[in-house]
């Protein structure tokens, strides 16, 4: 038998036998000593690697972890399963005295998960992971987004107002709070709302919770503009260091993140000779032609740039 570094070094105690390697058995948890066999401890802990199940149906499995908890989840990952078969462990039948006990536990059970409180957050969290997926919203974004609606239907915000058009809000008020760019026509096309209902929603969460949100940084929206229009690196260096100007003389404050960052761009092909027109960029951002026009002008007068 070969011996491991750690258990050539691990000593028997035994005064009699004090030159036996010690050999961990971790079928039985047991520490024997390789030479006089005597079991210097019982019930070792395992200390391999942790399984991990993510299947509710392999719960009586070997693993010993199931899946993770999450704020995401109607029931934050903590599921009560009664199984319908009245056996135990061993296989062995239930007396009737058991299986009336579990009859009633999965009567009262069934009701709790079907009160209008689990109803509710089961389909607002069935379209929040509708959301994740369409817009591939990171998964810190989606648990800050649930804790904002778990925390206003705990206020009692959320009565009388839709499940969809709350999570949406919750979700775009995580992505602000999470530098993550989504703009509202984005959330409300993924959630099939208006945009009107989704920033009345935003609104209503933002004055009941009272957060505390910054706006979006237009830098951030360059690259998702360039990539749709097919903008080259250079032009888009040019548009970051355009805008790195804009927010020094302040001119950002009260504009349009998205708006503001599509003016910059075109400036820029402007500039490089690059032929993009405004109407393409535009539809890109999700704004309109004369929103660029605009910012364009006062960009124009401000850093004295020739006529376009």
């Amino acid at each position: 038998m070969q011996y491991t570094s750690e258990e050539i070094f691990n000593k028997c105690k035994e005064i009699r036998c004090s030159k036996g390697p010690v050999i961990t058995d971790n079928v039985s948890g047991e520490e024997v000593c390789s030479r006089c066999g005597l079991v210097l401890m019982e019930k070792v802990e395992y200390s391999g690697p942790e399984s991990i199940t993510h299947d509710l149906s392999e719960f009586m499995t070997k693993t010993r972890s199931g899946a993770g908890q999450s704020l995401a989840m109607f029931d934050m990952g903590l599921p009560t399963i009664i199984d319908s078969i009245n056996r135990d462990a061993a296989g062995k039948s239930l007396s009737s005295y058991m299986k009336s006990t579990f009859g009633r536990l999965r009567v009262w059970d069934n009701r709790t998960k079907s009160r209008s409180k689990n109803r509710s957050l089961m389909r607002a969290f069935l379209i929040l992971n509708k959301l994740k997926t369409e817009l591939g919203i990171p998964d810190g974004v989606v648990e800050k987004a649930a804790y904002l609606y778990r925390k206003a239907m705990i206020s009692k915000k959320t009565m009388g107002r839709s499940s969809a058009s709350m999570i949406c809000a919750s979700l775009y008020a995580a992505c602000r709070e999470g530098d993550t760019p989504r703009t509202l026509n984005d959330i409300a096309h993924a959630g099939n709302i208006t945009r009107k209902d989704l920033s009345r929603s935003y609104r209503n969460l933002v004055k009941f919770l009272d957060l505390k949100l910054k706006p979006y940084d237009s830098s951030e929206f360059i690259t998702r503009i360039s990539s749709e229009v097919g903008i080259s690196e250079k032009t888009r260096r040019n548009a970051l260091d355009l805008l790195s100007k804009v927010v020094e003389k302040e001119m950002s404050a009260g504009k349009n993140p998205m708006g503001l960052a599509a003016a910059v761009l075109y400036l820029s092909c402007v500039k490089n000779d690059e032929k993009k027109n405004q109407v393409d960029i535009a539809n890109a951002a999700g704004v309109t032609a004369v929103t660029i026009r605009n910012r364009v002008e006062s960009l124009r007068k401000e850093f004295g740039i020739k006529d376009l």
